[in-house]
């Protein structure tokens, strides 16, 4: 399934790594569903499902450039190369848009999901009763998780390694967000914000030449924890990749109609119209590392069709649906163009 790609598709990849990268940071939006609107899904699990023994034995006989092209190494350092600097980038950027403009922000990923659920159904038309019970399971699973209330953090590390392959699942499954996943496993603030910002200001002091970070033992901790999360997510990215491949190759309609059920389902996620529930201990609401109040989850309500707000949200549904649909269209045009 290895391509070979123009400059210019290897500039698109890497915003598609872009793409996938902020949505994983996103509460309630699946890098998954990116990836797969994208048109990058399939070949993004083929591409980790090569990441196995006969690859190991490759690497660890010298035989490197045989290794790259095997797991189709160019692939993934794009999209993965896109993913980690949208981290330092455009999530920080997405931070300041939720939280100055959250009504508009969720607004457009609701359209998005909405763009993305025509998407994935507009050609698949095998709707017999197995396929229409998976469907039906997935918008369960999916309304079920909505709503689920989060627990309390927990920084143990086998804890962690879990938080690990079960938070990098929203990359592999469309549909289901790794970020909301912490949020219930209530680990996120600990994982995606408060470790991240350890490790930038670790790596800022590296650079500069200052160590003096190895003799502060919370900063190590820190340091322990995104280590931990990372491997835990690395492992958790090959296993479910191969799980995955397992599955979408003997039952391919099926798991399709599950992952339409599942997107349909986190609809409840990024409902645009909700007030926020604050986590409070002994009364007082709790902060993260940057002093915003924690999210415990939301109340949802209908807006109000005379307020003005009410219509630019909807405005702003309208224009991430289409989103999508252009890259629909980008992708239909770009492969009839491919075929003549």
């Amino acid at each position: 399934m290895a391509k070979d790609r123009t400059l210019l598709d290897n500039v698109f990849l890497f915003l598609k790594g872009l793409s996938m990268g902020a949505a994983n940071k996103v509460p309630g939006v699946s890098g998954g569903t990116v990836s797969f609107v994208l048109g990058f899904y399939e070949e993004m699990i083929y591409s980790f499902r090569k990441i196995n023994y006969k690859a190991f034995l490759l690497l660890i006989n010298g035989r490197f450039k045989s290794f790259y092209a095997y797991v189709n190494g160019t692939f993934l350092l794009l999209i993965f190369g896109g993913s980690m600097f949208s981290y330092f980038s455009i999530s920080l950027a997405l931070d300041y848009l939720l939280k100055n403009y959250e009504l508009y922000v969720w607004s457009t990923f609701f359209g998005m999901i909405l763009g993305s659920i025509y998407y994935i159904s507009k050609d698949f038309d095998d709707w017999q009763p197995k396929n229409l019970i998976a469907l039906f399971v997935g918008i369960s699973i999916g309304l079920a998780i909505s709503f689920m209330n989060p627990a309390k953090e927990n920084d143990n590390l086998w804890f962690v390694f879990v938080c690990g392959i079960i938070g990098v699942s929203g990359m592999t499954l469309p549909g289901l967000s790794g970020s909301f996943i912490l949020i219930l496993l209530g680990n996120y603030v600990l994982l995606l914000v408060d470790s991240v910002a350890v490790l930038f200001q670790t790596l800022t002091q590296i650079i500069t030449g200052d160590f003096s970070f190895m003799e502060n033992p919370e900063q190590i901790h820190y340091l322990k924890i995104i280590t931990t999360f990372t491997v835990g997510s690395a492992f958790g990215l090959v296993v479910t990749s191969h799980i995955l491949g397992f599955v979408l190759k003997r039952w391919h309609q099926i798991v399709t109609a599950s992952i339409i059920g599942f997107i349909t389902g986190s609809l409840g996620i990024v409902w645009p119209w909700k007030q926020e529930i604050f986590k409070v201990e002994n009364g007082e609401i709790l902060v993260d590392g940057k002093g915003n109040n924690i999210i415990e989850n939301y109340t949802r309500y209908f807006p109000d069709l005379l307020e003005m707000n009410t219509w630019v949200a909807v405005f702003f549904i309208v224009l991430g649906a289409g989103v999508i649909l252009l890259i629909d269209k980008y992708g239909t045009e770009r492969k009839e163009y491919i075929d003549e």
